[in-house]
């Protein structure tokens, strides 16, 4: 029965010891599919685009650099007019990225007359929004504390130690066999 007990305890301090030691990927929360929201927007003719640049409360932001990017390339940079707005030239239907230095956007530019009929006539990108790359934000402890093979470890520790402690007290308070 005491060889059950200390080959128990140590598979546990084993099983503790194998949960601290697993590489973080592995014990990071699943990734997040959170995409940026695509608008559509219709463009005028001659692949007009027309948008504005206002801030969180809706206020024009007169000035502001305004970038056109299609797969991580700047086609082209402008400045926004008096009441923040802009306008592109010869734009093409497809995806695109608008980014000031504080907001961007992802928008589906349709050729005129293609676009469906909920399509915006204009991009419309919030400067000062919170932008947030790489995970979403969530505090690393809560992502570490809701992975199950944490939460197994933690609790895995939480018995082996106390056992392995009781267990070397008994062999160092036993007196040793003839």
């Amino acid at each position: 029965m005491m060889m059950a007990k200390r080959t128990f305890a140590r598979i546990l301090v084993v099983l503790a010891a194998a949960g601290c030691c697993l590489p973080s990927p592995l014990l990071a929360g699943p990734a997040s599919p959170t995409k940026p929201k695509t608008v559509d927007v219709a463009l005028r003719e001659g692949g007009v685009l027309i948008g504005q640049v206002v801030d969180p409360q809706g206020t024009p932001v007169p000035g502001a650099p305004v970038s056109l990017r299609s797969q991580g390339k700047q086609l082209v940079a402008i400045k926004t007019g008096k009441e923040g707005y802009f306008a592109f030239k010869g734009v093409r239907g497809g995806v695109y990225q608008i980014a000031t230095r504080d907001g961007q956007g992802v928008y589906r530019m349709w050729s005129p007359g293609t676009a469906p009929p909920a399509a915006e006539q204009g991009a419309l990108v919030v400067a000062g929004s919170d932008v947030v790359r790489g995970q979403e934000g969530a505090p690393p402890l809560k992502v570490l504390l809701a992975n199950p093979l944490v939460i197994g470890a933690v609790v895995a520790t939480a018995v082996a130690v106390p056992v392995a402690i009781h267990n070397a007290r008994q062999d160092r308070d036993r007196p040793a066999s003839p």
